[in-house]
């Protein structure tokens, strides 16, 4: 393989991998404008489970199948996210145009760009694990409906958590996935 080639062949991964990088820190920012917002949830660190896991395959993942976890648990994290801006359209009655508005709707842009160009890395459609059930709005809300206005707001926290830990997670996987496939090519 050429030097040409081989630079064609990495970029995919060098383009994912900066995307997740890009996505880490919108996603913080995001946390940040809604703690200045919702400006008691700073003092407050939501309690339970996680709201996106996925079964681990029984045998050690490869660093494609870790891809394609990562990669299945940031769709995850789109649907929620997806869910979360409906809420807060329907509770405000229209979409606010302020600087949180802007960039939850870039994140979730992003996200969506991220699943797609992290599937075409992947050879085979290999996925990680088997594909999650479909999610739906209300598996989500559970906790929320009927509880007021504070476990919306938590719930919110707890999704926005949520981003920031998978697209971290999605920078060290694809830096990896990155730096091994880099090292086959030198070897070719």
């Amino acid at each position: 393989m050429d030097r040409t080639a081989e630079l064609d062949a990495s970029v995919p991964g060098r383009s994912a991998a900066a995307l997740a990088r890009l996505l880490h820190r919108d996603c913080t920012r995001l946390l940040e404008l809604y703690k200045e917002r919702e400006s008691f949830l700073s003092h407050h660190v939501p309690e339970g489970e996680r709201l996106v896991t996925l079964a681990l395959c029984p045998e050690a993942l490869t660093t494609a199948e870790q891809v394609g976890h990562v990669r299945s648990a940031l769709r995850r994290c789109k649907e929620l996210l997806e869910c979360l801006i409906t809420r807060e359209v329907e509770e405000m009655g229209k979409e606010l145009e302020g600087e949180y508005e802007s960039l939850r709707m870039t994140v979730k842009d992003r996200l969506g760009h991220f699943v797609h160009s992290t599937g075409a890395l992947l050879e085979n459609g290999e996925d990680g694990c088997p594909p999650s059930p479909n999610f739906e709005c209300a598996e989500g809300q559970d906790e929320v409906e009927g509880s007021g206005s504070f476990a919306a707001k938590l719930w919110t926290y707890r999704v926005l958590l949520e981003l920031i830990h998978w697209t971290d997670s999605a920078c060290q996987t694809l830096h990896l996935f990155h730096t091994e496939k880099q090292g086959q090519q030198q070897l070719l």
